[in-house]
């Protein structure tokens, strides 16, 4: 029998990117995914593109009640995937204080409240996606990588904490995500061939690729307090 046939999955910041990947991936396993984000509209969008494999909840992370009365009224999940952020980017001296303090507050405190919330089945996971900027820090972009670095700090934590639930970390380079459909489509073409061409893989990350370590993190239940580089050999090019 399949791991998570049957198995109730909730997969915050499931709309787009590594998050609908991800969720695509554990409903083709068999579970029972949920994914959730702020956006309705873009909840219907890739519930329409998972074929109807998935159900929807409107979920806002930095909302603290919202949060709450939500795993009140859903019970227990088996697993919990956390992929929501919205992070502004730039050099410290640089980036507003609103903006930094916006950024730690969507990706850091966001995994956390949804952590603290949470009601997940003993032997059950939760899965939070962080970044190599973690460990390979840029100087254009310390704060992503001190917010990375506190998430994966964050999850060893937990995973003593909330033992016997286990609590990883997926830490991407790179992903071919939405988030560069701000840039034609020449620009975003030579930026992907210049990261690929940087990396020892050779090529750029896709959200399968992260999707398929959550798939693995959440389905090997001796696997936690891990943290999973998948980058592309970023984190050491």
């Amino acid at each position: 029998m399949n791991k998570l046939e049957g198995k109730k999955v909730l997969v915050v910041g499931g709309s787009s990117g590594i998050g609908e990947a991800a969720a695509r991936e554990l409903a083709g396993f068999g579970a029972e995914v949920t994914i959730a984000s702020r956006d309705p509209l873009k909840l219907q969008a890739a519930a329409a593109r998972s074929g109807g494999a998935v159900r929807t909840a409107v979920l806002d992370t930095a909302n603290d009640a919202g949060l709450e009365a939500f795993f009140a009224a859903q019970g227990e999940f088996d697993h919990v995937v956390v992929s929501a952020a919205q992070t502004a980017s730039g050099p410290v001296r640089q980036l507003p204080l609103v903006d930094a303090y916006a950024a730690m507050n969507s990706k850091f405190w966001g995994a956390y409240r949804v952590a603290r919330a949470a009601r997940i089945a003993e032997g059950g996971s939760l899965t939070l996606v962080s970044g190599f900027l973690g460990v390979r820090p840029s100087k254009t972009s310390v704060l992503q990588g001190a917010i990375n670095a506190a998430l994966e700090s964050l999850a060893r934590g937990l995973a003593l904490e909330l033992s016997p639930v286990r609590v990883n970390t997926v830490s991407p380079g790179m992903i071919a995500t939405p988030m560069w459909s701000g840039i034609s489509d020449e620009a975003r073409a030579a930026k992907f061939e210049t990261v690929a061409a940087r990396l020892p893989a050779r090529r750029m990350g896709q959200p399968e690729d992260v999707a398929n370590a959550i798939v693995y993190l959440v389905t090997t239940p001796y696997a936690t307090g891990s943290t999973v580089l998948v980058d592309g050999g970023g984190a050491i090019a």
